[in-house]
C-alpha cells in the first residue's frame, strides 16, 4: 500500500512516499528544481519519490495533500465559482455551490476521485486540513500519548492548534484563528529588520543574542495579549500580514510606537536594532510558552510534540523543557510546511484508515532524499575534469584538512529531509578556532557576521559541553555551553554563550559519527562545526553536480564527495 503526501499549498513544495506506515523517502522540490522555498508544483519530487520505489502514479492507493481548499470555499466567490471560466473550474466550482447550501461548515478532510486508468479503479486525493497534517507529526514520536502544539502563519483558519494524540488518533482540544498569528507576528519583524519575511526569520533569531531585551519590552508587550485557555491574541492596528493584497507586513503605526524606522533589505543593522530583535524573541517565547502549558493542562500528559513553522525557533525550544515542565518534548525534522507532505500521508494511515501500526521509534530517520552511487559521483567528476583523489583513508584525510584550519565540503549518503544539513550535506570546520565562524560566514556562506554556526557533537558527550542538555538529533534545540568549555570550542558557541546542538550516534549517522570520533581521536573535542552545504539564497545542494557547482564558486578548500576527495591547489 503506498500512499503520496505533498506539500503544494505556498512555499517549500514537497512530496513524501509511505508503503504503509513507512516514510520510504521525501524530498522538498528546491532541492531539485534548485529554486530556494519554491512555491511550485513539487513535479520533480513526486517523480523522484516514485521512482525510487519503482512505481508509478496509479499504483498510489492514495494522494493526500496538506491543505483542505474546501474550507476556503466556504466564503462563496462569485468571481471564482459562480460562473466557470473553463470547464476544469468544475472541479471546485460544484463543490462551492453546494457547501453553500449545507447548514455547517466543512469538516476536516475532503476527498475527490480520479481515475487514472489503473487495475484498482479511482484513486482517491484526499486533502487534510492544514494543521492536522502538523499535528500529524506525533506519529513520529515515540510516543503513545502526547499533548500536540502546532504554530504557523497560517492555516486554512487556524494559526495555532492544540491537540491530543492518542495511539492513532488526534483529537482537537484548542485553537487560535488567524489573523492572530504568531508566525505573523515573527516573519512582520523579520521584516522589519531588513530581511525577507518567510525565508530569514533565522536571522532575527541570530540577532536576538547580540541584544537586550528590557529597551524594548514594554513596547512589545503592548502588541499582544495572553489570554485564558492559552489563546492569545495581537493589537492588528500594527500589523498588515493579514491583508495580502497590500505590500507589508507591518503599518506606520509600528514604527511610530517603537520610535523606529524599519531598515530596508541591505541596509546595516545599527545596535538597537539587535535590542528589538531581542524583545522580539522573548516576545515570542512568552506566547509559545502560556499556549505550551495550557495545552499540558488540558492534555494531561507529560510528552510534548511542537509542530509548524514556529517549531524551527530552536532557541526557544532550547526552553522548552525549563520554562514547561514537559517531562519529554519531540520536534520533528521538517515542522515547517516541507513536512505536511509525511504529514498528510501519516494522517491517512493512522488516522482516517483506522490503522494502529506505528513508525514511532525514538529516532525518526529523515535521510529520505537522493543518494548517488560511487558509478554515478566517479562519471560526473570526469565530466566536470576534475582532479580527484581516492583516498584509502577518507576520514584521516578529512581531518587531517580540518586540523589545519581548511574547510571541507561533506557530500554522503542520502540528502537529509529538512532545512538542517546533519551531516550528509555539510559544511564541516573545526570548532577550535575562534576565527572560524567569521572565515565560513565571509568566504564561504557569505551571510551576516551574527549568523551562529553548529555544534555537532557525539551523543554520549553532550553533557560535558551543554548545560541541562537533552539529545536533538535534529539541531532543533539551543543549550548554554558549559563555562569551561567555551575556549574549547569558540567557533560553535554564540555571543550569549549558546549552541544550536546536534547530537549524533551510531544510529543516527553512522558515516558523520565515525568523523567525528576521528576527529576526536586527533584532537580530544568530539564536536565539529557543522552548518548547510550551500551558499547565500540556494537551497543545500543534492547532486554532485550542485556540490561541486558550489565547491568551485566558494571559499570551500576541499571537498569529500562519497569516496572521492577534491583539494583546490592552495590547500
Amino acid at each position: 500500500m503506498y500512499i503520496l503526501g505533498l506539500n503544494a499549498a505556498g512555499f517549500n513544495t514537497s512530496a513524501a512516499l509511505l508503503r504503509g506506515e513507512k516514510v520510504l523517502s521525501a524530498v522538498e522540490e528546491e532541492r531539485l528544481n534548485r529554486q530556494k522555498k519554491t512555491r511550485a508544483f513539487p513535479h520533480k519530487a513526486i517523480d523522484w519519490v516514485l521512482s525510487q520505489a519503482g512505481i508509478r502514479t496509479e499504483d498510489l492507493e492514495a494522494i493526500c495533500v496538506g491543505w483542505n481548499p474546501a474550507i476556503n470555499l466556504e466564503a462563496y466567490s462569485v468571481a471564482q465559482s459562480g460562473r466557470h471560466r473553463y470547464l476544469g473550474e468544475l472541479l471546485y466550482s460544484v463543490a462551492s455551490a453546494l457547501i453553500q447550501k449545507a447548514k455547517s461548515n466543512v469538516g476536516d478532510v475532503t476527498t475527490q476521485t480520479i481515475s487514472l486508468g489503473g487495475k484498482k479503479g479511482p484513486i482517491p486525493i484526499v486533502y487534510v486540513r492544514h494543521h492536522l497534517c502538523h499535528a500529524a507529526n506525533f506519529f513520529q514520536s515515540p510516543f503513545e500519548k502526547a499533548s500536540i502544539v502546532t504554530f504557523d502563519a497560517f492555516g486554512e483558519k487556524e494559526s495555532c492548534t492544540i491537540s491530543e494524540g492518542r495511539q492513532s488518533q488526534i483529537e482537537l482540544k484548542g485553537c487560535v484563528e488567524f489573523p492572530h498569528s504568531l508566525g505573523g507576528f515573527y516573519s512582520s519583524f523579520t521584516e522589519f529588520l531588513g530581511f525577507e519575511a518567510q525565508s530569514d526569520e533565522w536571522k532575527l533569531m541570530g540577532a536576538s543574542s547580540y541584544g537586550a531585551p528590557g529597551r524594548f519590552r514594554n513596547k512589545i508587550r503592548k502588541l499582544y495579549n495572553l489570554l485564558p485557555k492559552g489563546h492569545y491574541e495581537l493589537d492588528l492596528s500594527f500589523f498588515n500580514f493579514y491583508q495580502f493584497h497590500r505590500p507589508g507586513r507591518y503599518t506606520e503605526k509600528l514604527e511610530k510606537h517603537l520610535g523606529l524606522p524599519a531598515l530596508k533589505q541591505g541596509d546595516k543593522i545599527p545596535g538597537e536594532y539587535y535590542d528589538l530583535a531581542a524583545a522580539v524573541q522573548e516576545g515570542f517565547e512568552a506566547i509559545y510558552f502560556h499556549v505550551i502549558r495550557h495545552a499540558q493542562k488540558i492534555c494531561r500528559s507529560d510528552s510534548v510534540v511542537l509542530s509548524g513553522g514556529c517549531a524551527m525557533n530552536s532557541l526557544a525550544n532550547g526552553k522548552v523543557r525549563k520554562k514547561c515542565g514537559p517531562r519529554k518534548l519531540f520536534i520533528p525534522s521538517a515542522p515547517d510546511d516541507s513536512g505536511v507532505s509525511v504529514g498528510s500521508a501519516a494522517y491517512y494511515f493512522h488516522v482516517l484508515r483506522k490503522n494502529k501500526k506505528s513508525i514511532r521509534r525514538a529516532y525518526f530517520d529523515n535521510l529520505l532524499g537522493p543518494e548517488f552511487s560511487r558509478a554515478e559521483i566517479e562519471q560526473t567528476l570526469k565530466i566536470y575534469k576534475t582532479t580527484y583523489a581516492r583516498p584509502a583513508d577518507l576520514d584521516r584525510e578529512v581531518v587531517d584538512l580540518l586540523v589545519r584550519g581548511k574547510v571541507v565540503g561533506w557530500f554522503q549518503g542520502r540528502l537529509e529531509f529538512g532545512d538542517r544539513s546533519l551531516g550528509c550535506r555539510s559544511i564541516l570546520a573545526d570548532p577550535r578556532d575562534a576565527k572560524m565562524c567569521d572565515k565560513v560566514n565571509e568566504s564561504i556562506k557569505y551571510r551576516e557576521k551574527f549568523r551562529p554556526f553548529a555544534p555537532a557533537i557525539l551523543e554520549e558527550h553532550l553533557h560535558e559541553y551543554f548545560e541541562a542538555a537533552e539529545t536533538t538529533p535534529y539541531m532543533e534545540k539551543v543549550f548554554q555551553t558549559k563555562v569551561a568549555k567555551k575556549k574549547r570550542i569558540p567557533a560553535v558557541v554564540h555571543v550569549d554563550g549558546t549552541g544550536r546542538v546536534q547530537t549524533v550516534s551510531k544510529k543516527t549517522n553512522d558515516r558523520f559519527y565515525r568523523l567525528i570520533k576521528e576527529f576526536m581521536s586527533r584532537t580530544g573535542i568530539p564536536v565539529l562545526l557543522n552548518t548547510s552545504f550551500n551558499v547565500k539564497g540556494e537551497p543545500v545542494v543534492c547532486s554532485p553536480s550542485d556540490a561541486l557547482r558550489t565547491f568551485t564558486t566558494s571559499g570551500l578548500d576541499a571537498l569529500a564527495l562519497g569516496d572521492f576527495l577534491i583539494t583546490k591547489r592552495a590547500t
